[in-house]
């Protein structure tokens, strides 16, 4: 199924910067949160309602690394994510 995994909150802005990497701004409790460019890859993926498998695919044709590692890093930065309350999951 090609259903996202997770939805960004309606609360979160992000902005990506020249160099690739972004900020998020939580308009609720006004803290920001400075992304790498491969966590603002999987960022933009969320938004644009990409599931897991998806993202892995972009981070591996983006990078050039094995589908395990992408996974790994996908994973732990969707944690993050969710765990600060920047993501819902869709289930």
């Amino acid at each position: 199924m090609n259903e996202p995994a997770f939805l960004p909150l309606k609360k979160i802005v992000a902005n990506q910067l020249d160099d690739g990497d972004g900020v998020l701004v939580d308009l609720e409790t006004r803290q920001y949160y400075q992304l790498n460019e491969t966590a603002m890859l999987i960022w933009r993926a969320v938004e644009n309602g990409r599931n897991l498998d998806q993202i892995v695919e972009e981070i591996v044709a983006a990078y050039s690394i094995s589908n395990d590692r992408a996974l790994a890093s996908a994973e732990a930065l969707l944690t993050k994510l969710q765990n600060h309350k920047l993501i819902r999951p869709t289930l």
